[in-house]
């Protein structure tokens, strides 16, 4: 029997999304889900979920769970990840009430700037151990990492882990949907090609029929920008370098140097910056989970729909030899060749029997590869710190972040990453 081994299943509601569409998939039946979390109660509740979309559809899958990750991994043909290091509490707080201590102030903080540097920090040892532990029991596997920062952790697999990955995120699949939804513009028959590094890559073209809709597409964002709208940051960077961005304004105000600024705090307004979003969040979600939970658990009769998560799609593309393109996070094997060779980037890639097979790109436009390789710099430093265990280039990769670096001086720059370091405590033992 075939297996597919889901590490971070407590992570319910995605695993609903991503394990009910390969439930409901004709090319998966047969195939166990071997599912796996160190929250056993969590992990409880997903094995109960599947089975009841089990129950409801009919499916041949056998889902089971594991408390001994090696077992869960051992012989599987496909690994799914979405696990999070150091929870909400105490890392995710820990990532933003530091940081504000400096009068640094973050919206997201999961991919990049100093939320991210440590995020990825305390994840990239966690990461290597599942690494060790693939290599052993089930070295050809495809990898499918949907844990953030994307890049980064995408890079390190393949990189240092020995592991064949791909990063896969759904803001390339939601970028024309919602920009057209939003500027009142009929998305079909639309062609798009997008490259660039997850959460930065760029919409380089868009056409219908042969027609060029960048022009209507400025015109109206450039109208919508006179009003207040959730948006904001992504047109103004359209309008200013050029192109799309893939990622979320919320993400991209973060990104850059130009939107959160203490001395321009008029910008928060303007751009409808939504601060500290991210912990918002995960106290919302948090609180909405016992009711979530009645409707998942609970509900033998519990039903869905195929999403538009690539996962249960690649595997489909492979095991029937019926090809499939996704935006994927590869290495930069010449693909952007105005990006590092050394980095992670998000390009189109087709799917079929022989696997992901990433397509070439080229040169992105000049200003696109610049912004993408300001934010290139910190990930690799980043690497470079964990691989190492040199705290000097955790420093580095703060210093060179174009949000951080915009704010606070050196000098506040490391004292910030020494309290965060000592902060994470356990988390971080190799920068005690």
């Amino acid at each position: 029997m075939s297996k597919i081994t889901f590490i971070g299943a407590g992570s319910t509601v995605f695993a609903k999304n991503v394990l009910g569409d390969c439930m409901g998939t004709a090319a998966l039946q047969g195939f166990e889900f071997a599912l796996f979390d160190i929250d056993l109660e969590r992990l409880e509740d997903s094995r109960r979920m599947l089975n009841n979309i089990k129950a409801s559809t009919g499916s041949t899958c056998m889902v089971k769970a594991y408390t001994d990750r090696k077992e869960a991994l051992r012989g599987a043909k496909y690994v799914i990840n979405a696990i999070q290091v150091g929870g909400y509490e105490p890392c995710t707080v820990t990532d933003f009430e530091i940081p504000k201590k400096y009068g640094l102030r973050q919206t997201i903080a999961d991919t990049a700037g100093i939320g991210g540097i440590f995020r990825n920090l305390r994840t990239i040892p966690v990461m290597l151990d599942f690494a060790a532990d693939i290599r052993e029991v089930c070295p050809d596997a495809l990898f499918l990492n949907y844990t953030n920062p994307m890049a980064v952790l995408t890079n390190v697999m393949n990189t240092y882990g020995g592991v064949q990955t791909v990063g896969l995120c759904h803001s390339v699949q939601h970028c024309i949907p919602g920009l057209f939804e939003a500027l009142g513009m009929d998305q079909t028959g639309v062609q798009a090609k997008i490259a660039g590094i997850n959460h930065m890559a760029w919409l380089l073209e868009v056409t219908k029929d042969g027609e060029d809709l960048y022009p209507e597409i400025k015109r109206r964002a450039a109208e919508k920008q006179q009003e207040h709208h959730h948006d904001m940051v992504r047109y103004e960077m359209m309008l200013k370098f050029g192109y799309y961005i893939t990622e979320s304004s919320e993400h991209n105000a973060e990104y850059h140097p130009y939107f959160i600024k203490r001395n321009y705090p008029e910008l928060i307004e303007r751009f409808q910056i939504p601060l500290d979003e991210y912990p918002r969040r995960c106290v919302e979600q948090i609180s909405k989970w016992k009711q979530m939970r009645e409707e998942l658990v609970h509900d033998t009769a519990l039903q869905h729909e195929r999403s538009h998560e690539y996962a249960s799609y690649i595997l489909e593309a492979i095991e029937t030899n019926v090809p499939f393109k996704i935006g994927g996070n590869v290495l930069n094997t010449g693909l952007i060749t105005n990006l590092p060779r050394e980095a992670c980037v998000e390009v189109p890639c087709l799917v079929d029997a022989s696997g992901v097979t990433p397509t070439y790109v080229g040169d992105l436009p000049p200003q696109c590869a610049a912004l993408n390789r300001t934010n290139i710099n910190t990930q690799l430093l980043t690497i470079e710190a964990a691989i190492t265990g040199k705290k000097e280039h955790i420093y580095h990769a703060a210093m060179l972040d174009p949000h951080t670096s915009a704010e606070l001086s050196m000098d506040d720059i490391v004292a910030m990453c020494n309290d965060l370091i000592a902060a994470h405590g356990t988390w971080l033992p190799e920068f005690k």
